[in-house]
């Protein structure tokens, strides 16, 4: 495992810390370890460049093999992502990519997504469970997103 592996590792532990961030690019692969050293769920989608809301949470739906009964919502989103029991593990991270022409398109809609992730994480977080979202998209779209730095 590479020192960012291990420095992410002990970072993403703590769920205080959980949040939303910009990922680079180049630290997919130590994320991705580091969340399968701690045997946390790792969650994965690509909104493949949707410009729009309802594609793009149908797409997270499909992506992240969300229970049939969800219904390509905010509301059945937080639901579902709050109560993970046919995905159980001690702490999560979900990698978000191609949502950088949702936010260039939907500002709005983009900014109530990340309520809705805000409101997940904070749900976790009384429960003292990580849960973490990461979007790779380029830097210079979400200047109002950190980025992780596991230093």
């Amino acid at each position: 495992m590479s020192a960012m592996s291990q420095k992410l590792q002990k970072l993403l532990a703590q769920s205080e810390f959980a949040g939303i961030y910009h990922l680079p690019h180049s630290d997919r692969k130590a994320l991705k370890q580091a969340v399968h050293a701690l045997g946390f769920g790792w969650l994965q989608a690509d909104l493949g460049d949707r410009r729009e809301i309802a594609p793009a949470l149908e797409k997270l739906g499909s992506d992240l093999r969300l229970p049939d009964w969800y219904g390509a919502n905010y509301d059945a989103l937080a639901d579902c992502l709050t109560d993970l029991s046919w995905n159980t593990a001690p702490g999560y991270a979900l990698l978000v990519s191609g949502a950088d022409a949702l936010h260039a398109h939907d500002e709005s809609a983009f900014a109530t997504l990340n309520e809705v992730f805000a409101a997940i994480i904070g749900n976790w977080q009384d429960a003292k469970v990580p849960f973490w979202v990461f979007y790779d998209m380029r830097p210079n779209s979400l200047a109002a997103l950190p980025t992780l730095a596991a230093t």
